[in-house]
């Protein structure tokens, strides 16, 4: 990510000082999905959880607060040829804090009403959440390498994530053995590609033109 970075010019410190601050919005990105998730498979108290997300929700909406001044700043004083890259960035930083709104959603259910083991779709969610966390751990990896073979792995494994959360919903919808405990499970499905299709974006930019940023093969047919 500081290697691509530096093609906007400026100082080498103001650049890591933004690096730093996406970097740490992903990581705490992944820190809030595993909380929540956690307890919505779990059954645990989710007030166990609450003091620690919603405190992480707002570290991540500071740094992507502080990442947009210092992306005007940076912007007015290199002139007006960095706007455009510094707009493409300010959208990753969004999709970065969005990451945690779909946690926030996804703790919501989990108050209202937890996935227990006795759900048919439990042992599935719980693979499918595994894999998500495992995602989000490798969108920062990658994002930090900005390696271009991995991006275009990444894209076409989570294209398949993708088809995976959208088939178990269009199941639900056709015969909803769950009862109840069904809206929590489509929801929680939905929120998971959300989280996913948001992980695509960022991983998008290494890959793709200013102009096609967020517009995957995955993207242009599903949403």
């Amino acid at each position: 990510m500081l290697e691509w970075l530096k093609t906007l010019g400026g100082d080498n410190k103001g650049l890591e000082s933004m690096a730093s601050k996406f970097n740490q919005m992903l990581v705490d990105g992944r820190h809030m999905f595993d909380l929540a998730a956690s307890v919505l498979l779990s059954g645990a108290d989710s007030e166990s959880v609450r003091k620690d997300l919603f405190k992480t929700d707002v570290k991540i909406n500071r740094n992507e607060q502080k990442l947009r001044r210092e992306l005007m700043v940076h912007a007015t004083v290199q002139g007006a040829t960095e706007f455009p890259t510094s707009l493409a960035f300010m959208s990753l930083g969004r999709d970065a804090e969005r990451i945690g709104d779909y946690c926030k959603n996804l703790f919501d259910i989990a108050k209202v009403r937890p996935i227990n083991r006795e759900s048919p779709y439990w042992e599935d969610l719980s693979e499918t959440k595994a894999r998500v966390s495992v995602m989000l751990g490798r969108v920062i990896k990658i994002y930090s390498k900005q390696d271009e073979k991995e991006s275009r792995q990444f894209i076409a494994e989570m294209d398949k994530l993708l088809d995976h959360c959208d088939s178990q919903v269009e199941n639900l919808l056709e015969d909803a053995p769950d009862g109840p405990s069904a809206i929590s499970t489509a929801l929680a499905y939905r929120f998971f590609k959300r989280i996913t299709a948001h992980s695509m974006n960022i991983i998008s930019s290494i890959i793709l033109p200013l102009d096609k940023i967020n517009y995957t093969s995955a993207d242009e047919h599903k949403n």
